[in-house]
């Protein structure tokens, strides 16, 4: 019989929790032996879900299904967020999923986010499709990162240029933590086709060329993308601040728009008011600003 890929995928993804608690954390005695692996063991879950050891390492080897009820029960012995039960019941079969698309075509940005972006003058605004494809970006966005039009449309996509692009690194003060968060909302987001094609060729090559990324995957972290602050140091203006927003299309809940804001009066809002000027005199590029 052959297995549903999501509930591997589910299987990982409970390994990975359980590796990451200890027995005291959880309530349990800790006699303080050392153990062969890190984390609970399968038997210590499943006597705290309430579940047979037999069941939950069937569970883990994607073998069978389990009711909203054993996942919930399990959510709560690992220790889950709100983010990561989401997941895990989308990965089960148990959470609606988005319809599913046409994942061999790049999606175009919709016409309501173009418009919208071309009218953001002070902020910073990014439209993030599936697989963190980078479909659309305004005038400041390119001002402030790099101007996304001189990569090729097919590596036009956040992850992929916040690994291989050094100037990218250099641009965020906290690289790693927005690295290793970005790869967060790719796992989070691909639980709808967790063996989606592109997804795979992306995540291959970025293990490939870079161990950070290898090890951040295979820890399976998820997050949905949400508010946050971004810190910047811009080799013209400086250092900035930025509270970022997500807005999803309703026409295309796989598209996302990011927009980030800075608060008037504040230093980072007076640099992108230069960064605006410049973007007028020189509207078809910022050669040195970008």
């Amino acid at each position: 019989m052959r297995r549903e890929p999501s509930l591997d995928e589910l299987g990982a993804f409970l390994k990975a929790r359980r590796a990451e608690l200890s027995p005291g954390g959880v309530g349990l005695p800790d006699t303080g032996e050392p153990r062969r692996v890190p984390g609970l063991r399968r038997e210590e879950v499943a006597r705290l879900a309430a579940i047979s050891t037999d069941y939950y390492i069937r569970l883990e080897q994607g073998r069978v299904q389990a009711s909203v009820a054993v996942l919930d029960a399990l959510a709560k012995v690992l220790r889950l967020d709100g983010d990561q039960r989401e997941y895990l019941l989308t990965l089960a079969g148990k959470q609606t999923a988005l319809p599913t698309a046409d994942r061999s075509v790049r999606q175009e940005v919709d016409p309501q986010m173009r418009y919208l972006l071309d009218d953001l003058t002070l902020t910073a605004g990014f439209v993030i499709g599936r697989t963190t494809d980078l479909l659309a970006w305004n005038a400041m966005a390119a001002a402030l990162v790099m101007d996304f039009g001189l990569v090729p449309e097919e590596q036009r996509n956040y992850v992929r240029l916040l690994f291989t692009e050094p100037d990218i690194r250099v641009l965020y003060r906290d690289w790693e933590h927005m690295a290793r968060l970005a790869v967060s909302h790719l796992r989070m987001d691909s639980r709808r086709n967790p063996h989606d094609p592109r997804l795979t060729a992306l995540v291959e090559e970025l293990s490939a060329l870079d161990p950070q990324f290898r090890l951040w995957w295979t820890s399976h972290d998820v997050a949905v993308r949400a508010g946050g602050t971004r810190l910047l140091r811009h080799p013209v203006v400086g250092d900035l601040t930025f509270q970022r927003s997500t807005f999803t299309c309703a026409e295309d809940p796989e598209q996302q728009l990011v927009v980030w804001t800075a608060e008037p009066g504040s230093q980072t809002y007076g640099a992108l008011r230069s960064l605006a000027a410049a973007i007028e005199r020189a509207p078809h590029g910022l050669d040195g600003v970008a």
